[in-house]
């Protein structure tokens, strides 16, 4: 069903409604009634019109026959069911009552307003449907993708101001550039209110020329034409099976490992990916570009004893060697893990050295350094990680050794010195 077609419930009402079958069976047994005496004798003019938002209506409703008790002078008109004031009306003749309207406002019903004219008794002698809106504009924003080199889903924004007030038919237009005749998409609403898909049945290593064109009862809107190659807008679905775990009792990193989605499997695509992870309680991501096409990676430079939140989304490239790459995948659902809680000592209870001597030497400084600014880099390559974590692990046990000299009422030297013992190998 095109976008914006309204639901049975919203259908404007005209009259004489239709009939059902077996009422009409028995009014031909039974006799119909004549012309003349028809309760229905009516009609409103001009009947189903379509307006400018802002326009005038001048409406007449004219009895035809003679039925019993109607005259002009009795009948009265409603729009969507509430009545209209008096002074809108205006008597022509015996059988004819005019109506005008000024500056009318947009439908409330994309299937149009319902203007009735009623007896004195209230009964109804005649309706119309009254659109009122605006013509639509130029579609825009028209972005397309593929996910398996076979099918194509493409969406589009319906104008700047979106809202005609009229039911509006949007249609996908779609051929091969230098040959071919226009098709039309015909799977709407497949990723939202302006979309639609197209399954099968398109060729590789051509470009396409894509456009929509929009309808309404007050004039048409085409868009400029999109043209495109499948391959260069192939994407895949999130990488699964996402993991992330603590690296030993390393209190500043996480690993991340995942999968391969399997349409890169099924064809010609190599992929780089990227991660983004969060704290618990906040809202902004920190992104890790160089990943690669690494299905696993390293975050450093984490709080320790904080809980993570972590995504991976996927980019297919390469594809039957072309140089473009594709379209970012969206982000997988995000997966959870914490790291370890820091076992050094507060700074409440930290026994720091008197004296001005420095608390390291030159060897310590350098170390801190490398670990600044390995902390200061989400660092996704295995480029001197066994060197970090053999270092690390020393250093952890060197805190819990002082650790537990302190809880022993031990402090450094009474000149200020304390003597770093390096690991013989890192």
């Amino acid at each position: 069903m095109p976008a914006g077609r309204p639901g049975p419930a919203a259908q404007c009402a005209r009259w004489p409604p239709p009939q059902p079958l077996l009422p009409l069976l028995l009014l031909y047994v039974l006799g119909a009634p004549r012309p003349g005496s028809a309760a229905h004798t009516a009609v409103i003019s001009p009947q189903d019109p379509t307006l400018l938002i802002g326009s005038s209506l001048q409406a007449t409703c004219s009895i035809h026959g003679d039925p019993p008790g109607a005259t002009a002078e009795g009948l009265y008109w409603t729009l969507n069911g509430r009545r209209l004031p008096p002074e809108l009306s205006r008597v022509l003749n015996a059988s004819t009552l005019a109506l005008a309207l000024a500056n009318l406002n947009g439908s409330r019903q994309q299937s149009g307003d319902n203007l009735v004219c009623h007896a004195r008794d209230g009964s109804i002698l005649a309706g119309s449907c009254l659109y009122v809106g605006l013509p639509p504009e130029k579609p825009f924003n028209i972005s397309c993708w593929s996910k398996n080199m076979k099918d194509l889903t493409c969406r589009w924004t319906p104008g700047a101001h979106g809202e005609t007030f009229l039911h509006t038919n949007y249609s996908l237009k779609y051929k091969l550039r230098w040959y071919g005749q226009d098709n039309t998409c015909e799977e709407y609403h497949t990723v939202g209110p302006h979309s639609c898909h197209i399954p099968r049945d398109l060729a590789l290593f051509t470009p396409y020329e894509i456009w929509v064109e929009a309808t309404n009862r007050l004039g048409s809107a085409r868009s400029d034409v999109l043209t495109l190659d499948i391959l260069d807008v192939v994407t895949t679905d999130p990488p699964p099976d996402v993991h992330v775990s603590r690296v030993g009792g390393l209190e500043d990193q996480l690993s991340v490992r995942w999968l391969s989605p399997p349409a890169l499997k099924d064809f010609l695509f190599q992929a780089k990916y990227q991660i983004r992870y969060r704290v618990e309680d906040s809202v902004d991501w920190k992104v890790v570009d160089d990943v690669s096409n690494q299905t696993s990676c390293r975050l450093a430079g984490l709080k320790p004893g904080t809980v993570y939140f972590v995504q991976v989304r996927c980019n297919p490239f390469g594809i039957y060697g072309s140089k473009k790459a594709g379209i970012w995948s969206e982000w997988s659902h995000p997966t959870a893990a914490s790291t370890p809680r820091s076992e050094r000592p507060g700074p409440g209870g930290a026994c720091e050295p008197r004296g001005g001597e420095p608390s390291s030497g030159p060897v310590r400084r350098e170390l801190k350094q490398f670990l600044g600014w390995l902390k200061k880099h989400a660092y996704c390559s295995n480029l001197s990680f066994r060197l970090y974590d053999q270092w690390r692990a020393w250093m952890q046990k060197s805190h819990k050794t002082r650790n537990q000299h302190r809880t022993r009422g031990s402090c450094p030297r009474a000149d200020g010195a304390r003597r770093e013992v390096l690991p013989d190998k890192l």
